[in-house]
């Protein structure tokens, strides 16, 4: 039996469960039949945040950053190589902490850019400062095992 994840789709916020085997088959939402895993970076707002980071089983890594922030800015394309670098075992996700201030109270977010990963409703890493695409995919490798 091939063991299974819950995704949420980042576009409607429905829970998908997918076998494992089937991530890299380019999984859609059951729901409104948005791709699940395919390399892009989603922006999110605080809800939508707080229900991917308490149920998916896969690993999410989401930035942290706001407008204002030239580091940020700087490294939003660097973000989305790694994303589609890290396709599909990885996913990518960003919130603007200036648009959702509660997401910088809840995680303790001191400075942005900021990524955190997390997995099985879990913070598992957090990584400041920003990174190139090789830097960004590296630190996901060490954190999560994930050989791509």
């Amino acid at each position: 039996m091939t063991k299974s994840d819950k995704l949420t789709c980042l576009e409607c916020g429905a829970i998908n469960r997918v076998p494992g085997d089937k991530i890299a088959k380019g999984p859609k939402c059951g729901v409104c039949g948005a791709a699940l895993a395919d390399g892009k970076v989603r922006e999110l707002d605080f809800k939508m945040l707080e229900k991917a980071t308490t149920n998916d089983g896969a690993p999410l890594v989401v930035d942290f950053w706001a407008p204002w922030c030239g580091p940020c800015r700087m490294m939003a394309p660097e973000f989305a190589k790694a994303a589609v670098a890290m396709s599909p075992d990885v996913r990518f996700a960003k919130i603007n902490t200036e648009e959702f201030p509660q997401a910088s109270q809840k995680y303790g977010i001191r400075g942005i850019p900021l990524l955190i990963l997390f997995r099985n409703g879990k913070e598992v890493a957090r990584q400041a400062g920003a990174m190139p695409a090789i830097q960004i995919e590296n630190f996901l490798r060490a954190k999560t095992g994930v050989s791509v």
